[in-house]
């Protein structure tokens, strides 16, 4: 019997097998927070270019004839959410996101004034700068943006300005990262003049994507 006892004691065979199946379930959880860490990253990544395209894409708009300043309507806001809501493919954006496009501008007084407001995406939130018509009258308005950093709008142009809000949506579970709320920002000044006196909405009228 003793020696049964040695030989079992100095026997190394399954030594592997044992040790797999301590390791495996350390390297299956690190696997998957690997999947969820790279997946977060490129929700930043999308929500940041998703921001980017859509002012680029508000700055461009020009519609009109060569006899009148490009007027804005309605339906050109909406085909700028369309691109947004293209670009956010597989993310659920709609229910879980919100982009906040405003057209700053300069009042008559000099100071900034964020004319009209438009919005896209069901999550409840407002714009961190203010709703439409914040800045109408007088200069104490500073402008849309990082405080002491503001973007600012030039006499007789305006500055498409987009707030972008994603509340993340995790691939595994919120065990590692939770459910982050995802910010960004960007600024575009448009390209060409434009009839700022107003938003357009002619006859078939389109539907209006307002924020309240």
């Amino acid at each position: 019997m003793r020696a049964e006892f040695l030989r079992l004691a100095y026997d190394s065979g399954a030594v592997v097998m044992i040790e797999m199946a301590f390791c495996i379930p350390l390297l299956v959880i690190v696997g998957f927070a690997g999947i969820e860490l790279a997946n977060l990253t490129m929700s930043h990544t999308r929500v940041s270019q998703i921001g980017l395209s859509a002012a680029d894409n508000a700055s461009r708009i020009a519609f009109g004839s060569n006899l009148s300043l490009p007027r804005v309507r309605e339906i050109d806001i909406n085909e700028v959410f369309t691109g947004v809501e293209e670009q956010a493919r597989g993310m659920n954006f709609r229910a879980n996101g919100r982009v906040i496009l405003s057209s700053l501008e300069r009042n008559a007084d000099g100071g900034q004034w964020i004319h009209w407001q438009r919005c896209y995406g069901d999550l409840d939130i407002d714009s961190a700068y203010g709703p439409q018509g914040t800045g109408a009258t007088g200069t104490g308005f500073a402008g849309m943006g990082e405080t002491g950093r503001e973007v600012t709008a030039a006499a007789g142009t305006a500055v498409m300005f987009v707030e972008i809000t994603y509340d993340y949506q995790p691939m595994v579970g919120a065990t590692w990262f939770g459910t982050p709320r995802i910010r960004s920002t960007a600024a575009f000044n448009i390209r060409e003049g434009r009839d700022l006196s107003q938003l357009y909405n002619p006859a078939p009228a389109a539907a209006v994507s307002s924020c309240d």
